[in-house]
């Protein structure tokens, strides 16, 4: 029996948990993209220190809401968004709890979880396969934030280099370069038979928990198997031409790498050349480009009115970087079907609390309404994680759980 292609409306309402209390999901999706419609395409943009609250959570709920400091650059497309307060994954640890923005698991609780601590994005590049030369394409402002996770609980480092990122995009290898990536290929999956036939035998020898270690073990090896596969399928196709001058492997400051690594963003979702891409403001960004003190030591504001307005500073500069990334997408005609997730796995960077985080999405199609605020008390709390398994759908998984998803989003008591 063939599978439909697309969801019914009554069956995609139930799936996602909307009810006619919520309008502002009502476009949330309408089925999964095929071959002949625009693909989905998924961002991912995560900042580790966070936003001071009073800086981004608006006071009011709805569309009308006043903006606040870090909201206003983000005024020409406010239709095109939505902010979230009361959201988080019910996780502490400050730093350490960071990395759990796109698992809402920390990877030292992996192993207790089936897919262990895979990432939004990465579970969203599974479902992309071999469809585009890249399932995903992770880069950071410095190290530090640890985002991204597969499913065998392995991080995924981000292109901390815009000059590398362009050559990956537009540049094509050398035949010989080819050849010898061809043979490493090759090798690589015969090494892969002999331990997934050797896994094998060993586990009727195995007791359960030994089994469990092996079973962690051979996922691993069908992830790099998968990833192995992508890359022949892709080795002999050309890249797009470049729409841009190449980008040079020079010293850049901090605030440029932003604005360059979102135009190359922009360019390989328009150019196909991924659907998944993610972007990471790590605890070294340097905010002495922008004439202000250490990013870290403001983020411990210790409510002082000086540092405060200094944060105000960074965090106006990150969010008006991803509204001209917005308008970059309209001009492209891809926004619409572009869903952007925006925020931290950090609340209030002096308290190194890790709950209620700022969260907002943008893009998709969605009928965005302004600032949904989620029930605060904590028996009717809603997981953040369940929002992601809502986002998974949208862009055509058809995941039953996420993390420690409870369901999809429902926000319960809004009006």
């Amino acid at each position: 029996m063939n599978k439909p292609t697309h969801l019914g409306r009554r069956r995609f309402l139930q799936g996602m948990g909307v009810a006619l209390s919520l309008p502002a999901f009502e476009r949330f999706a309408v089925g999964t993209a095929t071959d002949d419609e625009s693909p989905r395409r998924l961002v991912c943009v995560g900042n580790h220190l966070g936003f001071y609250p009073g800086n981004f959570f608006p006071k009011m709920a709805g569309k009308d809401y006043v903006p606040t400091s870090t909201l206003k650059p983000l005024e020409t497309h406010r239709d095109d968004l939505t902010v979230f307060s009361n959201l988080d994954h019910a996780l502490n640890g400050g730093h350490k709890a960071v990395q759990g923005f796109l698992t809402s698991i920390k990877k030292e609780e992996a192993a207790g979880f089936p897919e262990k601590n895979i990432s939004l994005d990465q579970a969203a590049a599974e479902h992309v396969g071999s469809s585009t030369r890249f399932p995903s394409i992770n880069t950071g402002i410095v190290q530090g934030t640890d985002m991204c996770w597969t499913r065998a609980g392995v991080h995924v480092p981000p292109i901390n280099n815009p000059a590398t990122l362009f050559q990956g995009l537009f540049v094509n290898s050398p035949q010989s370069v080819r050849e010898a990536e061809r043979t490493r290929l090759k090798h690589r999956a015969s090494v892969l038979d002999a331990l997934r036939d050797s896994a094998s035998a060993l586990n009727r020898t195995l007791n359960a928990a030994d089994r469990d270690k092996l079973d962690q073990y051979l996922t691993s090896v069908r992830d790099v198997e998968r990833r192995l596969q992508m890359s022949k399928e892709w080795l002999d196709r050309p890249k797009p031409k470049p729409p841009i001058d190449e980008v040079l492997d020079e010293e850049r400051q901090h605030i440029d790498e932003v604005a360059l690594f979102y135009d190359l963003m922009a360019l390989a979702l328009q150019t196909d050349s991924t659907r998944v891409a993610t972007l990471e403001t790590g605890m070294g960004f340097r905010t002495a480009e922008l004439d202000l003190g250490g990013y870290h030591q403001l983020s411990h504001h210790g409510k002082s009115a000086d540092r405060i307005g200094q944060l105000q500073v960074v965090e106006a500069f990150l969010t008006t970087k991803l509204s001209n990334f917005i308008s970059r997408l309209k001009e492209a005609q891809v926004f619409d079907n572009t869903l952007i997730v925006f925020g931290s796995g950090m609340s209030d960077g002096s308290t190194h609390s890790n709950r209620d985080l700022p969260v907002l999405l943008a893009g998709g199609g969605l009928k965005h309404h302004g600032h949904v605020v989620c029930p605060a008390k904590q028996r009717k709390r809603v997981p953040l994680s369940n929002l992601w398994l809502s986002v998974l759908h949208w862009f055509g998984s058809e995941a039953d759980r996420f993390g420690r998803s409870t369901g999809t989003f429902t926000p319960m008591e809004i009006g």
